[in-house]
């Protein structure tokens, strides 16, 4: 007869590894939804729907005053509204025309043919004036 010690129930130990993978399926799963969010909703944000607004029983605002056009011709020659002017008397005329009102709108018309330096020297006339509400006029586009 032999003797047979047992030692107890045999534990059996389970040898996990790490898992070094990420799992990228939920994160795939929510970039594909907002992705049919955004896709949904962006043309719902345009106004795009006609609306046949009620009118204003208001009286309308008195309009602006008119603008001050300073106009530079392809000979170089300078004109306020339309009268001729030099550069050097450019600030003072305008003072004389505005009132020295600063915030009048100032709409720099040059022909095509000018150079940009020409152009930057009268604007910087008005700025250095204390007039900063000028504006580059150009001719409406025609499609060929």
């Amino acid at each position: 007869m032999a003797i047979h010690f047992d030692s107890g129930p045999t534990v059996k130990r389970h040898n996990y590894q790490q898992n070094a993978e990420m799992n990228i399926t939920p994160f795939v799963d929510v970039m594909l939804v907002l992705l049919i969010i955004f896709m949904v909703a962006a043309p719902l944000a345009t106004v795009d729907v006609p609306v046949d607004l009620p009118s204003n029983a208001a009286t309308p605002a008195a309009p602006p005053t008119d603008p001050v056009y300073v106009s530079v011709q392809a000979n170089g020659e300078l004109f306020l509204q339309e009268e001729s002017v030099t550069l050097f008397d450019l600030q003072s005329a305008v003072d004389t025309l505005t009132n020295r009102n600063v915030e009048t709108r100032m709409f720099l018309r040059g022909d095509q043919a000018v150079d940009y330096g020409t152009l930057m020297r009268v604007m910087n006339a008005l700025q250095k004036a204390g007039y900063t509400r000028i504006s580059l006029v150009a001719a409406e586009e025609l499609d060929p």
